[in-house]
């Protein structure tokens, strides 16, 4: 299992301003996510607003117009299942880079919280949901908000 040797990630995000950005495909899965970072952020005390995207490949754009309007953190929820076309490897691998270079461009901490799965039991196993081994909407969420902490107590020494 993939979230073996995880971190246990707590941190007081009293005052941050997420924006949880959930594609809408697979929608039993994303209820999971959505409910997972739900829980993480509400233990965290952090604020938020959620948005909803049709589809993985959106989430880009969206956590840049949310970077950009002042969010401290990101978390981008989504699913793609393996199919029998290259789709899937053009979906990840834009979701991926584009969430990366929004995070890197903005300064602003993007939650990784793509699925990227063979199948549909994979994704279910990973939602959070009752019977899964995984909380991957939680993780993202944690991660989030643990870097946008870090990044607002970061000193850098004069050089």
């Amino acid at each position: 299992m993939s979230g073996a040797g995880a971190p246990k990630v707590t941190v007081d995000g009293t005052g941050l301003r997420v924006v949880v950005i959930a594609a809408s495909w697979h929608e039993q899965v994303m209820d999971g996510l959505l409910d997972g970072a739900r829980r993480a952020l509400r233990a965290s005390g952090a604020g938020w607003t959620e948005v909803r995207v049709p589809g993985s490949f959106e989430l880009p754009v969206a956590a840049a117009r949310a970077a950009a309007g002042g969010a401290d953190a990101v978390v981008a929820l989504g699913v793609v299942i393996r199919g029998g076309t290259p789709h899937f490897e053009y979906v990840c691998s834009a979701a991926t880079s584009g969430l990366t270079d929004v995070s890197v461009r903005t300064g602003v901490p993007v939650g990784f919280g793509v699925l990227t799965c063979d199948d549909e039991a994979q994704a279910l196993d990973r939602a959070g949901l009752e019977g899964s081994h995984e909380d991957k909407g939680a993780e993202a969420a944690e991660a989030a908000v643990a870097t946008a902490v870090t990044l607002r107590d970061l000193k850098l020494a004069p050089v």
